[in-house]
């Protein structure tokens, strides 16, 4: 069984390497409603597009990230914009 959730997941990082895959993904996560799914959602895009790079390029540190993306982590704003755009993704608001 856990080859096979491997497998899944590796899967998974792979096609959210592609922008338009990990945009869908993440809009998903966020019609959920769930705050903790989103941050798993959004680990899982900034681990297909490798930890350690988006942490240099959102200028945070590698350790923090990895605690602010966790099940129960509580980012700030700002951590979260950061991130976000150094993934190459923007926020926006529509109406319901």
């Amino acid at each position: 069984m856990k080859k096979i959730a491997r497998d899944h997941q590796e899967y998974l990082l792979e096609a959210l390497k592609d922008p338009d895959e990990a945009a869908a993904y993440l809009n998903a996560a966020l019609e959920e409603k769930d705050g903790e799914l989103f941050l798993i959602a959004l680990r899982n895009v900034v681990e297909a597009h490798g930890m350690a790079k988006i942490a240099r390029k959102a200028k945070l540190n590698r350790e923090n990230m990895y605690r602010m993306l966790s099940e129960h982590g509580n980012p700030e704003f700002s951590s979260l914009w950061s991130l976000v755009n150094s993934l190459g993704f923007r926020l926006s608001v529509t109406p319901a």
